[in-house]
């Protein structure tokens, strides 16, 4: 019971300054015998140089490869130093290299000069638009009676057209039921046989209409005594 109690107040903060003191416990109680294995614990001392810059080896295989570049050397260099045995004539940037280097240059930190016009070039831009959706706007503000008008004829002429296809609807059904005595579905074939034989009369009726139209028009050119066609029934 004691040796229980001993152990729990050991596995509080501040157990390992009373270490020395579970030599006296029990072996055989678990927790007892992890704080045994914790203070009978000697680790190796670590061989690290941490005086001595490392420099890595570019000829073994075991260096990557990422510490075999020119990028890493420039860190090497600039760490520490002459110390680092890198020769400073390799870090500086090949032709290719500073090319690049230009053109990375120019392209995201450009002369103060050439900011200012792309400044004023957007500015010229946006005004432009600007202006011309004020134009815009007023040309339409300008129209707007006209369309209003013109809608409001289109929106007449539709409702009427409608009404007018309505109508004549209306008065094909009633034909067909005249005919037939009974109602037609207008997508069948009977009614649109019945609609091309009425198609055929209206044409002929309109075809003598016009005929009667141009008698009239040539006989009232000759004069009353003219003796007056008789049409052909």
């Amino acid at each position: 019971m004691a040796a229980s109690v001993l152990c729990r107040r050991l596995a509080l903060p501040g157990v390992f300054r009373g270490i020395s003191a579970t030599k006296s416990l029990n072996p055989g109680t678990p927790l007892c015998g992890s704080l045994l294995q914790i203070a009978n614990y000697n680790p190796k001392p670590l061989k690290l140089n941490i005086k001595d810059p490392y420099i890595p080896d570019k000829g073994s295989e075991k260096t990557p490869e990422w510490q075999k570049t020119t990028k890493y050397d420039r860190k090497l260099f600039g760490r520490y130093g002459s110390a680092s045995g890198v020769d400073v004539a390799k870090l500086w940037p090949g032709p290719d290299e500073l090319e690049a280097l230009i053109a990375e240059e120019k392209e995201w930190h450009p002369p103060l000069e050439q900011i200012l016009s792309n400044v004023t070039a957007k500015e010229n831009e946006k005004a432009k638009k600007r202006l011309a959706r004020e134009k815009l706007i007023a040309t339409n503000m300008a129209n707007m009676p006209k369309m209003v008008a013109d809608w409001r004829r289109e929106s007449r002429e539709e409702k009427l057209k409608k009404k007018e296809e309505k109508a004549r609807r209306d008065l094909l059904l009633a034909e067909a039921r005249a005919r037939y005595g009974y109602a037609l579905d207008p997508r069948s074939a009977k009614f649109q046989e019945m609609l091309k034989e009425i198609e055929k009369e209206e044409a002929k009726k309109r075809k003598l209409l016009k005929r009667r139209k141009r008698e009239e028009e040539r006989a009232a050119a000759a004069g009353p005594d003219a003796p007056t066609a008789v049409p052909n029934s």
